[in-house]
């Protein structure tokens, strides 16, 4: 990773970190996760909004470390206003960038999610990133049952 990049990483993860976006609960939900990583004890809730098969609202509460806060906000951000399909999409390509590497996604289809490409140089940070996202998949699954990184 270039230096600039593993410098917009540490700005990005510190800023969502500090600041996170939709940390709140969403009024009206229609779908709700739980998720936790027992490795580090992180753990939130995901709560959003359909309108059909469109993400109207989305929000996140709970604790955790900074790479996992900043995930979730940075999710929140990326799939408000998407269909299902394209939130799965950008499931998909986040899970591959912070499990196997920026090599293996194109980053013009990340947006600021591709950021979190660093996270892949820490594997025993994965789970911290991609815990919002595996509980964002729970609650589009309507599995409202925790989910937990092991």
């Amino acid at each position: 990773m270039s230096s600039d990049l593993k410098d917009l990483y540490q700005e990005v993860v510190l800023e969502h970190s500090k600041r996170p976006r939709n940390f709140r609960v969403v009024e009206g939900a229609t779908c709700t996760a739980e998720g936790y990583n027992p490795l580090c004890g992180d753990q939130l809730s995901v709560t959003l909004r359909m309108d059909g098969d469109v993400i109207r609202d989305i929000g996140f509460q709970g604790q955790g470390c900074a790479i996992s806060k900043a995930s979730a906000s940075l999710m929140t951000g990326a799939v408000k206003d998407k269909t299902r399909a394209e939130a799965e999409a950008i499931f998909e390509r986040v899970h591959t960038l912070v499990t196997e590497g920026p090599e293996k996604v194109d980053p013009d289809t990340l947006g600021k999610l591709a950021v979190l490409s660093g996270v892949s140089e820490f594997p025993a940070r994965v789970k911290c990133a991609s815990l919002a996202w595996h509980t964002l998949h729970a609650a589009l699954d309507g599995r409202s049952t925790s989910v937990s990184t092991e």
